[in-house]
Parts: C-alpha cells; sequence; structure tokens
C-alpha cells in the first residue's frame, strides 16, 4: 500500500493511485487525484456530477455503474466523458470517485484471494482465475473461454461477428502494447458509440468485453 497526501489529508491507495477503502473517500481525494489524470484546471461542475453519480450509484445499490448507466444518468456522449476524463472511465472518473472495478463485484469480498482453475473444457482443460472470473494469465486465454465466459454471463444471443472484432482489438493491443484499452480507444478505433458496445456487451466494458477477452487491470 502507498500514501497518498492532498491538503492535510492523507488516504492510502495502491500502487496505482486508487483508493483502498472507499469509505475514506472526500472531495479533497477527487481534487488531488485530479491533478495526477489530466485534469490540470480543477474539477468543474461536469465532472462533479459525474462523480456523485458513481458515488450515489455505489451507495445505493453497492456496486460501481458501467459506464454506459453514468453516460446515461449525465446525457454525456463518449467523446464528452474523455475530455472530462481523458484517462478513462475506470481509470478517470472511478478512480476520482474512490472506486475501483472491483466494487463491481460487492459480496466476494469474503472469497479467498488464491485463484482457482474453473470451466472444464471437454472434461480436460482448465482456466485460472481470479476471485472475480478474470482470467489470471492472459496467454491462457482461446476462443473456448471467451464462449463459455459469455455463457456464463448471460449475453443475450450468441457471439456474433461484432462481438469477436471487440474481442481481437483487445487482445492484439495487449499483446502490442501490454495493456488494456480505455473504453475510448476501443470505441474510437471500432466505430462504435457507447450504445452500440452496451448492446454487445450489457454487463460492461471491463465486466464484460475485457473479462471475456481474457484480461484484467492489474
Amino acid at each position: 500500500m502507498c500514501i497518498f497526501k492532498h491538503g492535510d489529508r492523507s488516504y492510502q491507495v495502491d500502487v496505482t493511485d486508487y483508493l483502498t477503502d472507499s469509505q475514506e473517500w472526500d472531495e479533497n481525494f477527487a481534487e488531488g487525484i485530479a491533478l495526477r489524470e489530466n485534469i490540470p484546471n480543477g474539477l468543474t461542475e461536469a465532472h462533479w456530477m459525474v462523480i456523485q453519480t458513481i458515488r450515489n450509484h455505489f451507495i445505493t445499490y453497492g456496486v460501481c455503474p458501467t459506464v454506459y448507466q453514468t453516460c446515461r444518468a449525465n446525457r454525456l456522449r463518449l467523446q464528452s466523458l474523455r475530455e472530462l476524463f481523458p484517462t478513462g472511465y475506470q481509470r478517470g472518473a472511478c478512480k476520482l470517485a474512490g472506486l475501483t472495478y472491483r466494487e463491481g463485484f460487492l459480496g466476494y469480498s469474503e472469497m479467498p484471494e488464491s485463484a482457482a482453475e474453473v470451466l472444464p473444457v471437454n472434461q480436460q482443460k482448465t482456466y485460472t482465475v481470479d476471485m472475480r472470473g478474470f482470467l489470471v494469465e492472459a496467454s491462457q486465454w482461446d476462443k473456448t473461454f471467451a464462449i463459455f465466459k459469455a455463457y456464463e454471463l448471460k449475453m443475450p444471443g450468441k457471439m456474433g461477428p461484432q462481438h469477436w472484432q471487440v474481442i481481437s482489438f483487445l487482445r492484439d493491443y495487449w499483446d502490442a502494447n501490454r495493456l488494456i484499452p480505455t473504453v475510448y480507444d476501443t470505441c474510437e478505433a471500432l466505430h462504435l458509440e457507447i450504445d452500440e458496445l452496451e448492446r454487445l456487451f450489457p454487463d460492461g466494458y471491463h465486466r464484460g468485453a475485457v473479462k471475456i477477452a481474457g484480461l484484467r487491470l492489474a
């Protein structure tokens, strides 16, 4: 764990500046992290509306809202969200709100941290996933994993060409950069609007597309 200081307060964060205890969040934390997230001129009313949407949704439902829900609640196009939080939704807006993608999985907090082998395929192959169902080693991924994971997530219909186009982009980007592309990068590269991405992956970008692609945020 690390200590992040801003103003007269100190906060426990992980190595990527995510707050380790969401209950410690306050506006001072958001203002301080904003300086590290390419928002040099401070938080505007539009920033705070997004941050409060995320916080209120978490307080009400115990889960971090998807990027779709946040954009819809604030009538934002993806480009507008990008202008507000250039480093990403999870890595920008949610971080400032004191949450991570992990808060999308409340109820799993009592599970052990060790990985489990799951999803036997033809009674032979297993995949090692973390407690939230993300593949631990991206190199283990194959299309069978993606198909089973999509089934596990109860995605409507079957994985069609557009689904595979998104998954292939995520995998290729990871292979080239060892990074997960932001939702902005993916939508821009594939000419997708946010509502189109929601139709394809209703569970969310990270909880749906990224998970099916066998990737995870560290």
